[in-house]
């Protein structure tokens, strides 16, 4: 089994309302997409971890049938990590062989994305495989699951990096031409900037 979790639990302050809810013209939004691109890309299952905007997800989820976990971090203000914690407490019971990681401002990563990097895994066995292109380092981020216990035991106000940096002799980067996987939408600039229209207020 290969899981993915989606980072869901900022409080979106450059924003001004929760990215996780935000439209994509077209269809869908920021969470249902990326959702949908992690299980078509080849995860089995998909955890996301919220914030205050749990209630607000949850009805959304429901709603619309998100075949998605929900976990929540009670003070998301530690950090990423300790949204990735509350994730990894949660799936190293069910025991997957990898875990890929993407945090919710990244809607654009495409199925083909998240493929090529189960594929170079798979492939090589590195311990973390992170999408690349032209030096620059993107999501989702793969970190197959002997690294677990050392993510779990990581220090919040560290980070992952930490973990990344440990390891880095080992992994692998893959390149790609994807610009969703490099494109954070952080603010209604980039909002703007990416969608051609204002960000719903």
């Amino acid at each position: 089994m290969i899981s993915a979790v989606i980072l869901a639990a900022g409080v979106s302050s450059r924003m001004g309302r929760d990215k996780a809810l935000l439209p994509i013209p077209g269809g869908g939004t920021f969470l249902s997409r990326l959702a949908s691109t992690f299980l078509a890309g080849g995860c089995d299952e998909v955890v996301v971890v919220v914030g205050a905007a749990e209630d607000a997800i949850r009805r959304t989820v429901e709603r619309d049938r998100i075949l998605v976990h929900l976990r929540r971090n009670p003070d998301p203000s530690r950090g990423q990590l300790s949204s990735l914690h509350e994730a990894l407490d949660w799936l190293m019971p069910r025991a997957p062989r990898a875990l890929l990681v993407a945090p919710v401002d990244l809607p654009l990563i495409t199925p083909a994305t998240v493929g090529q990097v189960i594929e170079a895994w798979t492939r090589s066995g590195a311990p973390i495989v992170r999408p690349s292109r032209r030096g620059r380092h993107g999501h989702p981020v793969l970190f197959d699951s002997r690294l677990f216990t050392e993510l779990r035991a990581a220090d919040v106000a560290a980070g992952a990096r930490a973990v990344v940096r440990t390891h880095a002799a080992e992994s692998r980067d893959v390149e790609i031409d994807d610009p969703g996987a490099f494109e954070d939408i952080d603010t209604p600039d980039d909002y703007r900037r990416v969608f051609g229209v204002d960000a719903p207020a």
